[in-house]
């Protein structure tokens, strides 16, 4: 479940950058290289196509800074948790 999280809230970005610039998934295609469909498929919530590694270079792309953290918990111990 949390890479699909990680997954929308990329395509959320995108989105918020194609729009704040005014860009139409054909003109973002000519500036970045990546097909219109493959921005349709984002603004349609279609992610399952798209690793997250795609999705961090879509945003360079389009002159996007991003900072990527990453925090590991162990999965036993939040089970135990929420059975204590």
């Amino acid at each position: 479940a949390s890479v699909e999280q990680a997954r929308a809230i990329l395509a959320a970005e995108i989105i918020r950058t194609l729009d704040e610039r005014g860009l139409s998934t054909r003109e973002a295609e000519k500036l970045t290289g990546v097909s219109h469909s493959e921005f349709s498929r984002i603004r349609n919530g279609h992610l399952e196509r798209f690793t997250l590694d795609r999705m961090i270079t879509i945003l360079g792309k389009l002159d996007e800074d991003v900072e990527v953290s990453v925090t590991f918990r162990n999965r036993h111990a939040l089970q135990d948790g929420l059975h204590a």
